[in-house]
């Protein structure tokens, strides 16, 4: 879909709305659609529910969730998400549904890479502090994926540039120290401690970073990974390997129905039900596993989560590197994590079920999570084991 279309896709949701008497106002004559903008998601955004909440007399967020309704249900539409005040951020129908997974299984770690900052050097100016030493450490990883090189300095005070066409961009990094010596955690969960909070923010340093459980994003975020791994080994025993492709089944997929249908905040809503006491190597519900519901409207909305977090980790990277926050990174993983928890029991057969050709997109894009979760806990300077 090109802008030209997508414009006028958005005009025809506006024009719907205000037929069926949910907005009044006059219908604009064109709607401007444009690349996010540094925190945005999606493919394209639009602040047209911005500029008609005033003559609607309705706050631009309610006027943004009326349209959302409606563009979700449009071809070639994959997702809509409202951020901010009331933009609209809008996901397009990838003509080729496997490349998302097909990019990041070919480039693995180097995934989410770009030469943003090609060229660029940066000198990372750091008391001589745990935390900062650690943070500083991971945006210098952060700061290489975008095309740059840094290198740490402690004990260094001085503020902003030094002179000169070739010289370094001064980063003047004081996060607000730990309270203790997070060493007591050991290494993975006290680099985790230190990292997840914004930089401004006191870390805490408990045993809670140790807890094998649900409420620990850092276990949530290694779990999923440990579970990518689990289900390339559970698909090897049932006969059959990953290939990128659609998500749907045969039937669905020749309905028509979009792959993202019904998820409208992929990022925010992502479900978080781990299963946690399944027997190792079981990854059905019971819902599933005895072929209750429908298995296909939920593998194709349990994978819209996961393929926006997947499709954000690019701009995830670029924005930690910029804003000096390799914390952004940290939550992102967060996002997959969960995500991938919540569509891991869709991608094996269920019951007297034959793999298909949606079962090895599925695995595809499971295990293209598991490449984002490990390339990401590299880049925090922590291990992501197979097992768990």
């Amino acid at each position: 879909m090109t802008p030209v279309e997508l414009s006028r896709t958005v005009l025809r949701a506006v024009r719907r709305a205000v037929d069926d008497g949910e907005l009044s106002v006059v219908v604009p004559a064109r709607v401007v659609v444009e690349r996010p903008r540094p925190g945005g998601c999606g493919d394209y955004s639009t602040n047209v529910a911005l500029q008609l909440a005033g003559p609607a007399g309705r706050p631009p967020r309610h006027v943004a969730e009326v349209l959302s309704r409606r563009l979700c249900d449009s071809p070639g539409i994959a997702d809509v998400e409202v951020t901010g005040p009331g933009f609209l951020n809008l996901t397009l129908a990838d003509d080729d549904p496997g490349s998302l997974a097909r990019e990041i299984l070919a480039r693995g770690g180097e995934y989410g890479g770009s030469d943003v900052l090609a060229g660029q050097r940066f000198e990372i100016r750091i008391p001589y502090e745990v935390r900062a030493e650690v943070v500083a450490d991971s945006l210098r990883r952060v700061l290489a994926t975008q095309g740059a090189r840094a290198h740490v300095v402690q004990g260094a005070t001085a503020e902003g540039k030094t002179a000169g066409p070739s010289a370094a961009h001064v980063v003047n990094l004081r996060p607000v120290p730990a309270p203790r010596d997070p060493s007591v955690l050991g290494r993975d969960a006290s680099r985790w401690a230190l990292l997840l909070p914004a930089a401004h923010d006191r870390p805490r340093i408990d045993d809670e970073h140790l807890a094998q459980r649900e409420s620990n994003p850092l276990f949530r975020v290694r779990y999923a990974h440990a579970r990518t791994r689990a289900l390339t080994r559970n698909a090897a025993a049932l006969g059959f390997t990953a290939e990128p492709g659609d998500v749907r089944d045969q039937a669905s997929a020749a309905s028509g129905a979009p792959i993202a249908a019904g998820a409208s905040s992929a990022l925010g809503d992502a479900p978080s039900a781990l299963g946690f006491t399944a027997e190792p190597g079981d990854v059905r519900d019971h819902d599933t596993a005895t072929g209750a519901g429908d298995a296909t409207r939920a593998g194709a909305n349990a994978a819209a989560p996961l393929h926006t977090a997947l499709s954000t980790h690019p701009q995830t990277l670029t924005l930690a590197a910029t804003h000096h926050a390799p914390d952004r990174l940290a939550r992102h993983l967060v996002v997959v994590a969960d995500a991938l928890l919540g569509f891991q029991h869709t991608v094996l057969p269920q019951g007297e079920e034959k793999p298909s050709a949606a079962h090895r997109a599925r695995l595809a894009l499971a295990e293209a999570a598991g490449a984002v979760l490990a390339g990401g806990l590299s880049l925090l300077g922590i291990d992501a084991p197979e097992h768990l």
